[in-house]
């Protein structure tokens, strides 16, 4: 096989042409054997493999800085960089990140996990190699939605109005803008990505020197050249409107046209933006009826496409059913979603209640500020969002809701641990800075059943702004409610020892108190139903607590434990030892929800350690 020869991109670059299609082909058949296996993000992949072949066969990304946007289009880039032997471990404990890593190679430029920001990270590297006087290419890959996001905008207009030389690769599987259309555009696309059209510009720019925009008899055929055009076909593109020169539209399962437009892209200094059409999913047949199904999908059989393990219900689940049942009996209520409907369970509500369903795409910041004027106006918005990306909404959250103490539900998913996907996906900041907002309330469902009961509160029985957080997946033993009962509830008695967790944490700190009794120390266990707001009568049943063991899958700066012994000491009830269970100041790798758990002690042994300790 080819692909096993290939071992760093010099090898891509050696190969002759006519061994590129196969090179394709057996990366595609890697990709979904490797994924098959360890699940991952596989139709984003699929369609970008004549692209980054493309990319290592014109650019040195050992010096050239090339800067992935969103990420999980990274796959191929990795196999072709030296870690085809990694695949095995793909997003497990230890193992290969699924999103580009600067610490796994020097061929990854930059971490991506979010979106939209590779244009404004490329700009600085730019500007960065002009202030110190480097010599290598800068190229943001943009696509796959990330275009949706404000932030990318703000890049592309002072990139292009920098001059600084940047190529801009969008990568258009029709999730990120709508095609040209018209016979002009294609036309034009179809001359651009000519060779013979490409040498000529080439050839011509070089009878002007090495400055020929300096040059006026080049100026003026330019001049009258963009007059012609725009006389032809006056809808100019928005990025040549910015600054950029456009190259495309072309095919990007177009391999040679692909290598000769980017050749052409390096050697032009300035701004330019290649525009490339793909296909989701390319040459996986369930992927490309599916792309949705396999954008990140959990290991399947490859010959079906089905799952191996099919999943069952989860929190999101259960949350996008009550929100419908809520719904159907308020017309004031509707929903938000920031183009994760599947994720975060929001598809049956998109079906039932289209016109109170709104996907705003990749742009957080915008979905909550949207939220809050449909509330100012009277509606009930729930904006179901992963607690990562509403990071990115966190001006907002505080501007537009807090200030007005407006009254808007944010379902807040994938809170805590998450697993696979690693640092950049954990939701380990919400739980800290949502409590430091004035005026939020903070409800953390340990179960279906509270789950249910919290949201219905949240949206009926609370005014102002209100948080519901909840982790990805399913429940755990626990399966009471008792969301009824105060923002806390004593579980277990026991006098050595207090437990204290809130949401899914609680499974781990009841198995913790039973590990415990198991060497004669009697543990009590408290659940916080409500962690935001939080004063002294709330949890005036931690007060006589010898040892205060407080579990929390969280960074430990302004956490919800400090936070309790605050409350604690400011009436002289401080526990006479503390011990606060959490991330601390740590990121959390990819692996299993399990596995990061026992690595940080807030498993049931961790737990029950740290409060044996912590008597002593």
């Amino acid at each position: 096989m080819i692909l096993e020869t290939i071992h760093s991109p010099e090898d891509v670059k050696k190969l002759d042409k006519h061994q590129l299609p196969e090179l394709c082909a057996e990366i595609r058949e890697f990709l979904v054997q490797s994924v098959s296996r360890t699940g991952g993000h596989l139709a984003s992949n699929l369609g970008a493999v004549e692209l980054t072949v493309a990319i290592h066969r014109v650019f040195d990304t050992e010096k050239d800085r090339l800067v992935f946007d969103v990420g999980h289009q990274c796959y191929v880039h990795k196999a072709l960089t030296g870690r085809q032997e990694l695949f095995s471990t793909l997003r497990q404990f230890g193992g290969l990140s699924g999103f580009p890593k600067p610490r796994e190679s020097v061929h990854d430029a930059f971490i991506a996990g979010h979106a939209s920001n590779s244009v404004s990270v490329a700009l600085g590297m730019a500007r960065a190699r002009t202030l110190t006087g480097g010599d290598y290419r800068v190229l943001a890959l943009i696509g796959d939605g990330a275009l949706t996001g404000g932030l990318a905008y703000e890049g592309l207009n002072n990139a292009g109005a920098s001059g600084e030389p940047l190529i801009v690769i969008l990568n258009d599987n029709g999730m990120s803008i709508n095609p040209n259309v018209g016979a002009v555009p294609r036309h034009l696309g179809r001359l651009r990505s000519k060779p013979a059209y490409y040498h000529f510009k080439k050839w011509y720019r070089g009878l002007f020197g090495k400055h020929p925009a300096q040059n006026p008899v080049y100026r003026f055929n330019h001049q009258v050249k963009s007059f012609l055009k725009k006389s032809l076909w006056p809808r100019s593109t928005m990025f040549e409107d910015m600054g950029f020169t456009y190259l495309g539209p072309i095919d990007g399962h177009d391999l040679p046209r692909l290598c000769d437009m980017l050749q052409w892209a390096k050697e032009l200094n300035g701004p330019v933006l290649v525009h490339v059409y793909t296909v989701k999913g390319k040459g996986y047949p369930f992927a490309e009826a599916n792309p949705g199904k396999f954008h990140g999908i959990s290991p399947f059989d490859p010959e079906t496409g089905l799952l191996k393990k099919p999943g069952g219900e989860t929190f999101s689940s259960v949350f996008g059913k009550t929100l419908c049942d809520c719904a159907a009996q308020n017309s004031r209520v509707c929903a938000i979603t920031a183009a994760m409907a599947d994720g975060t369970g929001l598809t049956p509500f998109a079906k039932e209640f289209p016109k109170r369903f709104f996907d705003v795409a990749i742009a957080e910041g915008h979905g909550v500020a949207m939220a809050a004027g449909l509330a100012k106006q009277g509606m009930i918005p729930v904006f179901a969002v992963y607690s990562t990306f509403l990071q990115r909404g966190y001006d907002q959250l505080i501007h537009d809701i807090s200030l007005q103490n407006l009254h808007v539900v944010l379902g807040v998913d994938r809170a805590g641990l998450v697993g696979s996907d690693g640092e950049t996906h954990h939701g380990c900041f919400d739980a800290l800075y949502l409590s430091a907002i004035p005026g939020y309330t903070v409800l953390c469902p340990a179960s279906f059943a509270e789950m249910r009961s919290m949201l219905r509160q949240a949206l009926f029985g609370i005014s102002g702004p209100v948080a519901v957080r909840y982790p990805r997946g399913g429940e755990g033993k626990y399966r009471e409610d008792h969301s009824a009962e105060g923002a806390a509830v004593r579980l277990r008695s026991g006098a050595d020892v207090t437990l204290v967790a809130y949401g899914i944490m609680i499974n781990q700190t009841l198995e913790a108190a039973e590990l415990l009794e198991q060497k004669g120390i009697h543990a009590g266990v408290v659940k916080l139903n409500r962690i935001s707001p939080l004063n002294f009568e709330d949890i005036e049943i931690l007060a006589d607590a010898d040892t205060l063991v407080v579990a929390e899958d969280s960074f430990g700066a302004g956490c919800v434990g400090q936070r309790l012994a605050a409350l604690l000491a400011e009436r002289g009830k401080a526990p006479r030892r503390l011990v606060l269970q959490n991330l601390g100041k740590t990121y959390a790798p990819e692996g299993s929800v399990a596995e990061l758990e026992h690595s940080f002690g807030l498993d049931a042994a961790g737990i029950a350690a740290a409060a044996e300790e912590g008597r002593k």
